[in-house]
C-alpha cells in the first residue's frame, strides 16, 4: 500500500507552489516528491505512471478526500490500473498515518529549513532529501534500519520462504 498527500509552500518570490509525496507504508520508503506550482488530477496520474514504471505498482493507495484524488480522472486511472482507493474520512489525518508523520519530516527538515528561489531547487532539494531519507536514517519502526535496508531483508527472507502472500 502506498500513501499518498499534498503539502503546500511558498517561494521567496510569494509564489505558491505543492509537494506530492509518496511513501510504501511496508517499509516506510519516500517513493517520490514532486514539486509544481500547479497538481491537477491528470498531472498525479502521470506522476504515478512513472512511479510504477521504475517501482512496480501498489495494490492499494491511501488518500485523503481531496480534489484531485475525488476526481473522475484519478478514480478512472486507478480503476484501470487495478489499484484499490483507500480514502481517510474527511478531518481524520492520522487515517493516513504513515504519511502524516513522513510529512512532518519533511516539513521540518525541508521547507521550513530552506527558503526556496525556484520550483526546480526545491525538486533538488527534495531528491536529496529523499535519497539520505531512503538510505541513511534508520526507523525505530522498521527493527533500526534505514527504509532501503528493511527491504533487502525482507526480500532475502521472502526468497527462502515459499509461497509468501502479500495483504493490503
Amino acid at each position: 500500500m502506498w500513501s499518498i498527500d499534498f503539502m503546500n509552500d511558498v517561494l521567496t518570490n510569494q509564489r505558491k507552489f505543492r509537494t506530492l509525496n509518496v511513501i510504501d507504508d511496508f517499509n516506510r520508503e519516500a517513493i517520490a516528491i514532486e514539486a509544481a506550482h500547479s497538481m491537477p488530477a491528470v498531472r498525479v496520474t502521470r506522476i504515478l505512471e512513472q512511479v510504477i514504471c521504475e517501482q512496480g505498482k501498489p495494490k492499494c493507495i491511501r488518500v485523503d478526500n481531496g480534489p484531485e484524488f475525488i476526481s473522475n480522472e484519478f478514480s478512472t486511472w486507478c480503476k484501470n490500473n487495478h489499484i484499490e482507493i483507500r480514502y481517510t474520512q474527511p478531518r481524520r489525518p492520522m487515517q493516513n498515518g504513515y504519511i502524516e508523520r513522513f510529512n512532518r519530516s519533511f516539513r521540518e527538515s525541508v521547507l521550513d529549513a530552506y527558503l526556496f528561489d525556484d520550483i526546480t531547487q526545491v525538486q533538488l532539494i527534495a531528491e536529496e532529501w529523499v535519497n539520505d531519507y531512503n538510505s541513511k536514517r534508520p526507523h525505530e519502526a522498521l527493527e533500526g534500519k534505514t527504509p532501503l535496508e528493511y527491504s533487502a531483508k525482507w526480500s532475502l527472507s521472502m526468497q527462502s520462504t515459499p509461497a509468501a502472500a502479500t495483504v493490503c
